[in-house]
């Protein structure tokens, strides 16, 4: 009968400890910080100078690259509308809670003074629309396994978030955190890049197919977050002492070499990007007893850093 008893102890004490000992033997997962640091400099490119707009506010810079493979026109129209230097002095107009913050003309508004407008110069006035393209099979493609909602396929390219349909051959950039886009009337022509938004909610994918995007926020996006938001509908500021004056916009490539601070950004077809994704996916550590198992494309940010700072 002891033996029975103590048997019977000896397996309770096993498991219970089967816990502990599973627990033990899961290693966490490597954080991001652990991964990069590993990274080889073959992973990282570096944008052209050519696609990326260094926008000057008072409180700092804001850079975004340019997405000229997806939106070649409005990419060409903006580096224009910057060479003319038709952002200078404009402004932030808009920053709606959850959703997007937005610059350009003030007298574009529908209570501005048309009269006011600035003139584009050299820039055209309407676009096609580019909310979609062909699928590229030159363009580097990075899937995610996991679904979604808004299309039967998506991924990353180049490092920008992209959204496929296989069946009508069409691929498009997807409106997730950072992501810059033309802002525009009813008509779909007339979004030209002289008024621009970028996303600083939860990612409004109902967009997608809608408005052109343009590029993404590279750095600096604190700088657009982070502002008050507008009193007025939509978040629209209601008077003009609450707007941010936007002081500059150039292209990388006309400022001095002192004032370029060079990026470079993750390739989203290394092998690092994918051990980011899966740690994404399968997060396990002190804190993360559950892990997801899944990973939706705008839960990415593809990291970026300063050259000068890169090892």
């Amino acid at each position: 009968m002891r033996r029975r008893h103590l048997i019977a102890a000896l397996a309770l004490i096993t498991l219970l400890a089967l816990p502990a000992i599973a627990a033990e033997q899961i290693k966490p997962t490597p954080t991001a910080k652990e991964l990069l640091a590993t990274s080889a400099p073959d992973e990282w490119r570096t944008p052209d100078p050519q696609n990326l707009l260094v926008m000057q506010l008072a409180t700092g810079r804001v850079v975004i690259e340019l997405a000229p493979d997806f939106t070649p026109l409005h990419a060409a129209n903006i580096r224009t509308l910057a060479r003319q230097h038709y952002f200078d002095g404009l402004a932030i107009v808009r920053v709606q809670d959850n959703f997007v913050t937005q610059w350009g003309d003030p007298a574009s508004d529908d209570n501005g003074d048309k009269t006011k407008l600035r003139p584009l110069g050299k820039a055209s006035s309407t676009l096609p629309p580019e909310y979609t393209r062909p699928i590229d099979p030159k363009l580097a493609w990075t899937p995610l396994p996991d679904g979604d909602v808004y299309a039967p396929e998506v991924g990353f390219s180049n490092g920008f978030p992209v959204a496929r349909d296989p069946a009508s051959g069409q691929e498009w950039l997807a409106h997730c955190y950072g992501m810059v886009g033309v802002g525009r009337d009813n008509g779909p022509e007339t979004g030209n890049g002289s008024e621009l938004y970028a996303v600083i909610g939860q990612a409004p994918r109902r967009l997608d197919r809608n408005l052109a995007i343009a590029g993404r926020v590279l750095e600096g996006m604190p700088l657009l977050s982070g502002l008050p938001r507008g009193d007025g509908p939509m978040g629209f500021y209601t008077r003009p002492a609450q707007r941010t004056l936007i002081k500059s916009v150039r292209l990388a490539a006309e400022l001095p070499a002192a004032q370029q601070h060079p990026l470079q950004v993750l390739r989203t077809d290394s092998p690092t990007f994918a051990a980011l994704l899966d740690a994404k996916r399968h997060r396990h550590d002190a804190f993360y007893a559950v892990s997801a198992g899944k990973v939706g494309l705008c839960d990415i940010d593809v990291p970026v850093r300063e050259t000068s700072s890169a090892p």
